[in-house]
């Protein structure tokens, strides 16, 4: 499946050590922040540059990188604001989707 966003521009996803990142026409213009953890994949912090705001790139980017912590056999926790607003709208993950504990929140910082 060829994924664009909302102008059409092509845009590929691919996960790196911790990260997701999202290119648009081969140039990286975002990422989403993981720490795995316990069969967790914990999603702590994401970011698309500003000038390619509004065109749907972090909302195809996060359900990727959902999609392929799904495919791995990992639970999601959504940390990050955007991660937690998307699962919340977006409903077909809620069975693998965990709740930020306070243990979690401490190893994040640690």
């Amino acid at each position: 499946m060829t994924l664009t966003d909302k102008t059409g521009a092509a845009l590929a996803v691919a996960k790196e050590p911790g990260k997701f990142t999202v290119a648009v026409d081969g140039q990286a213009v975002g990422l989403a922040d993981f720490r795995d953890k316990d069969g967790q994949r914990v999603f702590f912090h994401t970011e698309v540059d500003d000038s390619f705001g509004g065109r749907g790139i972090a909302t195809v980017m996060v359900r990727e990188a959902l999609t392929a912590t799904r495919a791995e056999g990992l639970r999601i926790v959504p940390v990050c604001p955007l991660v937690s607003a998307y699962v919340k709208k977006n409903h077909e993950f809620d069975d693998i989707v965990d709740r930020p504990t306070r243990e979690i929140m401490q190893w994040l910082k640690s």
